[in-house]
């Protein structure tokens, strides 16, 4: 299990344009339709990496905490299907409903969206604020996979919270840490 960690995207960076397909939904969407009133968060994931897996639940509860108040959530997988058949769209799908994803999870398959985001990693973390500028780029929280740190999501939910409620970002944002994005 490789550990590649987050680009470290700088911050104020402009959001991404795209337009994906739903795995969940069928339709596609843009960053546009899909942005909440207060912020968004942007996570890359897949469906076999075991960061991903350690820490999905965690990603779905954040995700019901916040949109009600105001934070757009987007799952997007980029990895190449062709040498990761598990990642496929059809198991995209089946991963969302197996993990109680009701936010969108994109395919990413040209990995553009990947690329123009400087994402590197699963999972890999993007928190935009209402004006569409990154916010804050890093880790969920100090838990990884066998480490025996219990999952909290203390260092995104503190940038939610952040965002939220119009605090600045004291500590210094690690990088997430996964496995690298599987490339073309």
């Amino acid at each position: 299990m490789a550990q590649t960690p987050s680009n470290m995207l700088a911050l104020g960076t402009m959001a991404p344009e795209f337009r994906l397909k739903d795995t969940n939904s069928n339709d596609a969407f843009s960053f546009e339709d899909l942005k909440g009133s207060k912020g968004t968060l942007v996570v890359f994931i897949c469906n076999h990496c075991p960061y991903v897996l350690h820490v999905i639940n965690e990603i779905v509860m954040i995700a019901n905490d916040y949109r009600v108040q105001g934070i757009g959530v987007i799952a997007i997988s980029s990895n190449d299907i062709e040498k990761f058949p598990q990642d496929s769209p059809e198991m995209m799908t089946e991963f969302a409903f197996r993990n109680k994803i009701d936010f969108p999870y994109l395919f990413d398959e040209t990995q553009e969206v990947a690329k123009a985001f400087d994402a590197a990693c699963t999972p890999d973390f993007f928190l935009f604020d209402n004006r569409d500028r990154l916010f804050y780029r890093g880790q969920l929280d100090n838990s990884r996979p066998n480490n025996g740190i219990p999952l909290s999501g203390s260092d995104l939910r503190s940038a939610i919270d952040a965002l939220i409620y119009n605090r600045s970002l004291k500590d210094p944002q690690k990088p997430s840490v996964g496995c690298n994005i599987k490339w073309k």
